[in-house]
């Protein structure tokens, strides 16, 4: 397993639509799942898509334990979600792709999740609470939609102003080597 970069706006591959993944699950597509899963829960994050290291594939992994909870990590493979209820709620959403940046995003209370899981096999459930926020701010993902796309043009901006600063500023305080000196 490996981490990876985390990609954050205003990087446009965020914005790609991801591709099904042709061929099923193979050894290839864990490898980059337990990529993926080691990345995320070194961010610390509980969902991440795989467009976000770079990958414009259709692949979610996600860890909603708790703190003081075993892992209980989730494989996600070319998920297709359908809303259950007009209801909506709000819930303050972060993302690791738009770091220390907060808002509320109204979505759905439930939702149907089909998708493959790390062995390739066929699955299908109901997604409520905190599983349906979840799936469905890493479904955006797939589609090339981050949470603060959902947000007014004036709170998406200053959120991507507040990312572009952090980075500038992170850039900055890198140390430099130090000059080799010609004797």
């Amino acid at each position: 397993m490996a981490i990876r970069e985390i990609l954050t706006v205003p990087d446009p591959r965020l914005k790609e639509v991801s591709k099904p993944v042709e061929g099923g699950v193979t050894d290839e597509l864990r490898q980059l799942m337990d990529d993926m899963l080691e990345t995320m829960y070194d961010a610390p994050g509980i969902g991440l898509a795989a467009i976000q290291i770079g990958e414009p594939l259709r692949v979610i992994v996600m860890d909603l334990a708790g703190e003081g909870e075993e892992p209980n990590p989730r494989y996600f493979v070319n998920p297709e979600i359908l809303p259950l209820t007009e209801d909506m709620a709000p819930y303050e959403e972060g993302c690791l792709s738009v770091p220390d940046v907060f808002d509320e995003v109204d979505r759905p209370t439930r939702c149907r999740v089909k998708y493959l899981d790390y062995d390739g096999n066929e699955r299908e459930e109901i997604a409520e609470g905190m599983f349906a926020v979840c799936i469905q701010h890493e479904m955006d993902h797939l589609e090339g939609i981050l949470f603060i796309d959902h947000l007014s043009r004036l709170k998406r901006q200053r959120a991507v102003d507040k990312v572009k600063k952090a980075l500038r500023f992170k850039a900055k305080s890198k140390p430099r080597p130090a000059a080799a000196t010609v004797a």
